[in-house]
């Protein structure tokens, strides 16, 4: 992809305990072929996600957003 570093993914991701987030993220990397590694910008730190509990994935401009992003908890 060119020009990664321009680009975050925001998603909503539903947790092992079924809470679900809102979330803005600068991928890592992945690792194997069920989740990723990202750069979460609410809590500022790298965090493991499983692409299985991702939903309404998109890119969007890093320039839109400023760390710390406000996580959005909806709880189901």
């Amino acid at each position: 992809m060119q020009q990664s570093d321009d680009l975050v993914v925001e998603f909503d991701y539903r947790d092992a305990k079924g809470a679900s987030t809102h979330r803005v993220v600068s991928p890592i990397r992945f690792l194997g072929s069920d989740r990723f590694l990202a750069l979460c910008l609410s809590r500022e730190e790298p965090r493991q996600f499983y692409l299985a509990r991702c939903q309404n994935v998109r890119l969007a401009r890093a320039a839109d957003f400023l760390m710390p992003v406000i996580l959005d908890v909806t709880h189901a």
